[in-house]
């Protein structure tokens, strides 16, 4: 039996949470079984409420508010112990067309991809102002880059990950899991797909920032988080690089001016010289020490992955002895 969970992050959604799930389809070509989840991230309104009027299945509840991320991996987890074989996240501000669902599962049925990622029609989307688009399509382009992946709409939230795909995926940050997690399919050699979705109008302003400055903040200290996690050898390297080389260049400047017979007048253009290239040098061993610490961060996953692979082996021993008792 091939089972379809559709999972739903949720703080404070009582507003928006029934118009969502109104809208959500309980059956889906090529699985046998849908099921509704929701993470209740620490909602002090109705949102537990109205998700047991509309009949979801599993809530997953957190005391207290812990962000988008954390919520997004309780929800995986939870998808997983519930024996997913497929796993559709979805938004409780009912952003993304729910009808398009089969859709996005398709490339996934197809053995065409483990993860799949929608492609909002952004440059029509009017409540999206010219900055944020830009911001958009700057994390897509930084996505690309650090995944060597094609994602076009990598801030996406409505995504599809088949069970194989979920149990390798983990978020270190706080702030979202959009981005990290198709960094991650990317160096874990998983194959992406996109599909173009519709989305729905603006139900109420979003809950990421409370402004442009604290998204393009949030939106800086993403990427270069992805950066020094995911490229770490490349991005100090890199700053290692600039500085030992304007050191350097410095360091050539004074000796020109001495072999002309004019040292003494630039001595403080060899002190910052040499203070540069042991920046330069010791930025350079913090290279070599992030690049060990990710070659670490690696194998733990892959421990993580066989123990998530044993348990799994586990829930589906206790399946099917339930299915022969039944």
């Amino acid at each position: 039996m091939r089972k379809l969970i559709i999972q739903i992050p949720c703080f404070n959604e009582e507003q928006t949470l029934g118009v969502t799930l109104t809208a959500l389809p309980r059956s889906v070509a090529g699985f046998d079984k849908v099921e509704w989840l929701i993470i209740d991230d620490g909602s002090t309104d109705d949102t537990v409420k109205v998700a047991k009027e509309h009949g979801v299945d599993h809530i997953v509840r957190f005391k207290h508010n812990q962000g988008l991320a954390k919520g997004f991996m309780a929800g995986i987890k939870k998808c997983l112990q519930q024996g997913a074989d497929v796993i559709v996240n979805t938004d409780a501000d009912n952003q993304y067309e729910a009808q398009d669902i089969p859709k996005l599962v398709q490339p996934i049925l197809d053995q065409e991809a483990e993860y799949v990622i929608g492609i909002r029609p952004i440059a029509q989307t009017t409540h999206f102002s010219p900055l944020k688009k830009l911001l958009q399509k700057l994390g897509s382009w930084v996505v690309r880059k650090a995944s060597k992946t094609r994602v076009p709409d990598a801030p996406c939230g409505f995504r599809a990950m088949s069970r194989g795909c979920a149990m390798q995926l983990n978020v270190y940050n706080n702030y979202t899991y959009t981005l990290e997690t198709i960094i991650q399919a990317g160096h874990k050699n998983l194959s992406l797909s996109s599909v173009e979705i519709r989305t729905n109008e603006d139900l109420r302003p979003s809950r990421l920032f409370s402004s442009i400055p604290s998204y393009i903040k949030k939106s800086i200290v993403t990427i270069v988080r992805i950066f020094v996690v995911y490229q770490p050898f490349r991005f100090f390297m890199t700053i290692a690089a600039v500085l030992f080389g304007l050191g350097f260049s410095l360091g050539l400047r004074f000796i020109y001016f001495y072999l002309t017979g004019d040292g003494s007048g630039h001595l403080q253009s060899i002190v910052l010289a040499g203070v540069l290239m042991g920046m330069g040098f010791q930025t350079g061993l913090i290279a070599f020490i992030a690049d060990l610490l990710a070659v670490n961060r690696e194998l733990l996953e892959e421990l993580r992955l066989n123990a998530n692979l044993s348990n799994m082996a586990k829930l589906n021993t206790q399946m099917d002895k339930d299915e022969v008792k039944k």
